[in-house]
């Protein structure tokens, strides 16, 4: 039986979810055993096919050139996954959108503005279909591993909509509001295993904001430290500025 083709893509991004894979080990044996890699830049240069099964893209979208891109890349695959923060929300990419396009452009190229073209950032699913999704800043390798046996399968992945919160209980961590610290956590969709705070990090909103969080829950968690919403939000900004982008 013939090995499904997969082929890794990058758009506007620093290629940590790329090396994330590159990394898994092991894993990465299974999965070289199951499929075919036939474009992968950050670990191969060969490039030997016109079409795929699976593209796995990362990064989001900030040129014109990038938005034929990514048509193409679609065009040529049979199921498109989007992975990591970038091309699932925007990532951080998305704070160029808190700016006006031609003061934004002026101050990164200063006196060459007018030979870099931009357009507002946009997440992959903003411009072209998306069959799957692996949240996350870089991503969470388990996860990935469970979307791409999903997308091999055929059979659906439902990203998690409860909160951060949720798998930092289960992991029996001490909330970051205890320790004097603001965390994205009660609004964050989970699916990483509250891997930052577990490292004692907090969580910065980079898997993107739930679809239904308890707003009033969290208002009393933000009273009861007197933290305000406009703080919360700002700390959202950093990866979840495309979700205002129809």
């Amino acid at each position: 039986m013939r090995k499904p083709k997969i082929a890794f893509f990058d758009f506007a991004c620093c290629e940590g979810c790329q090396l994330q894979v590159a990394n898994l080990g092991e894993a990465l044996l299974d999965i070289l055993e199951a499929v075919d890699v036939v474009e992968f830049r950050e670990v191969m240069s060969e490039k030997w096919t016109q079409s795929f099964d699976i593209a796995v893209i990362e990064g989001s979208i900030t040129t014109q050139h990038a938005v034929e891109r990514i048509k193409e890349i679609r065009g040529r695959s049979q199921i498109l996954i989007a992975y990591g923060s970038c091309a699932t929300i925007g990532g951080v990419n998305g704070m160029k959108n808190n700016y006006p396009l031609e003061d934004i452009r002026r101050y990164v190229y200063n006196d060459n503005a007018e030979f870099f073209d931009t357009i507002p950032t946009r997440a992959v699913h903003q411009v072209v279909n998306v069959d799957y999704y692996v949240n996350g800043c870089p991503i969470y390798p388990p996860e990935f591993i469970a979307v791409l046996k999903a997308a091999l399968a055929g059979l659906p992945y439902h990203v998690p909509d409860n909160a951060v919160c949720v798998e930092c209980k289960l992991n029996e961590n001490v909330c970051m509001y205890e320790r004097g610290l603001t965390c994205a956590g009660p609004i964050t969709r989970s699916g990483c295993n509250s891997w930052c705070v577990n490292n004692g990090n907090i969580c910065y909103g980079c898997r993107g904001m739930m679809s239904n969080p308890n707003e009033t829950g969290f208002q009393e968690v933000l009273k009861k430290y007197d933290i305000t919403v406009d703080l919360i939000m700002n700390k959202m900004n950093m990866y979840n500025k495309c979700r205002e982008i129809k």
